[in-house]
């Protein structure tokens, strides 16, 4: 299971009814912060959720309504206890980003991993209650480069299931009962000679769960094969109304049925819209925008929460 903590669904600046960009997603007791906009400490007290495990930072680009809290959240993690090394991930040009920004953090008790612009897909796991960088992990990262006016990436994150233990292949493949537990947490075994490995003892792999996030982008078409199939999509909808179709263009951002359309062509199973302009009050009134393209279509709240169990 999956949970994604909406802590800030406004953009361009906050507003008294919302915070800026930001998402997490906690897998496992450990955390993924997508997005640092401005009031992202605030909106995480608010909901009561720790700093000290998250693992991974996401950036989607480095404008100030995406990464502005930034320092104070690298630096609150730090007063949480935490010295395990931080995985930052982000477009072009994070790195230097990164290090202008925590020149006013510069006694971090931890290490900052920064992955600039990845072109492969990255692998985590959990291990030592952290999320780190390995081959064939639980935890997949994709990056896909999006177009707005600066470099900018959108992401998905799959979480594996694992394969269910097959009593009945452990028994015909002859494989002693005592390596059995070993072999179900996926470890390979030399006992007796003989090497034994997971796949003898498990089933076929199992369906995951896929969240895509996209923000800050014309609808390119490069996006429906990325987020295909998503449980989640997390769509900006900076403009409500059609209307508003020239200024989306000109930003090079969306509006409410633009992010429909893109759920509906990518066959997402629920659309989570988010990043509301400044001048948009309600962005209820505008729903039916969206619902008319893609039926499964919600506004994004902050600190709303949504869970995602594996089928």
């Amino acid at each position: 299971m999956i949970d994604v903590l909406f802590l800030g669904t406004g953009g361009g600046a906050p507003t008294s009814r919302r915070n800026l960009s930001s998402v997490i997603l906690k897998f496992k007791g450990r955390k993924i912060l997508v997005d640092c906009g401005e009031g992202t400490q605030l909106s995480m007290k608010i909901a009561k959720t720790g700093f000290k495990d998250i693992d991974i930072i996401c950036i989607s680009h480095c404008h100030g309504d995406h990464i502005i809290g930034f320092p104070g959240i690298l630096s609150t993690i730090g007063n949480s206890g935490r010295t395990d090394p931080l995985t930052i991930i982000g477009p072009r040009d994070i790195i230097r980003v990164v290090k202008g920004l925590t020149v006013i953090t510069p006694y971090l008790p931890y290490e900052l991993n920064i992955i600039e612009n990845p072109v492969a897909q990255l692998s985590f796991n959990i291990i030592k209650e952290n999320l780190k960088l390995e081959s064939d992990g639980e935890l997949l990262i994709n990056t896909l480069e999006v177009n707005h006016s600066i470099p900018c990436i959108a992401y998905n994150f799959i979480i594996k299931r694992k394969a269910k233990f097959n009593s009945e292949k452990a028994v015909r493949e002859n494989i002693p009962k005592k390596l059995w537990s070993i072999l179900q947490k996926g470890q390979c075994v030399n006992y007796e000679g003989k090497l034994y490995s997971p796949n003898m003892v498990l089933g076929e792999e199992r369906e995951g769960i896929k969240i895509s996030f996209v923000t800050d982008t014309t609808p390119i078409d490069s996006l429906i094969p990325f987020i295909e199939g998503s449980d989640m999509l997390i769509c900006e909808g900076t403009y409500g109304k059609d209307d508003d179709i020239d200024k989306a263009i000109k930003n090079k951002h969306m509006t409410f049925s633009q992010a429909a359309t893109l759920a509906y062509r990518g066959h997402v199973k629920e659309l989570i819209l988010t990043h509301f302009g400044v001048a948009m009050e309600n962005p209820e009134e505008f729903i039916g925008f969206a619902r008319n393209i893609f039926e499964n279509s919600y506004v994004g709240k902050d600190r709303m929460i949504k869970s995602l169990k594996f089928n």
